[in-house]
């Protein structure tokens, strides 16, 4: 039997080799195609709806909708650099380097926050499908790059000036 060493051994990153292949494109257009139902559903419906919505539920609405607007361009940029390294026209190294600026990280208030359960169900779908696909990409790439957003400091892990200015919307909406 031609039994490798452990020293030889090397561990095969399967989210690489998803990435770094044809089956990247599945998820390509997963993430593109949520990217564009998402603008369609704001600029339409979405916007029919939240006109709709409760003083509460319109602010967490608007809040919210800036959520899934940055987490999917943030997923979007990411993709798009993965197709960029997968058809050659960057290298691995620039694309590591480029990535660094990717936030994979945005939040969602949940249905914890108040007037959660007044939001449009095809808007909460969304969320959920983006909050996923964020999670899955987010696997990818500490796979793929490591695990670098572990390392850093708690303050900058939390830092997010999307939630902040958020914050100080519901502080000005709660006060009116």
């Amino acid at each position: 039997m031609n039994e490798p060493s452990k020293g030889s051994a090397k561990t095969i990153k399967l989210a690489e080799r998803r990435v770094f292949s044809q089956s990247f494109k599945p998820l390509y257009q997963e993430g593109m195609g949520l990217v564009e139902q998402a603008a369609e559903y704001l600029d339409g419906k979405g916007r029919a709806e939240a006109k709709k919505l409760s003083r509460t539920a319109a602010t967490l609405y608007a809040a919210e909708s800036m959520r899934l607007t940055t987490r999917l361009m943030q997923v979007a940029s990411w993709l798009l650099l993965q197709r960029a390294a997968n058809s050659g026209e960057m290298t691995r190294d620039q694309v590591a380097s480029e990535k660094s600026k990717v936030r994979l990280d945005t939040a969602s208030a949940h249905d914890e926050a108040i007037g959660w359960a007044e939001l449009p169900s095809d808007f909460l779908d969304l969320v959920t499908r983006s909050l996923r696909l964020q999670a899955l990409v987010r696997r990818m790439d500490e796979e793929i790059y490591g695990n670098a957003f572990a390392d850093a400091p708690p303050a900058v892990r939390r830092a997010n000036p999307v939630s902040d200015q958020i914050s100080l919307l519901n502080t000005a909406f709660a006060r009116g």
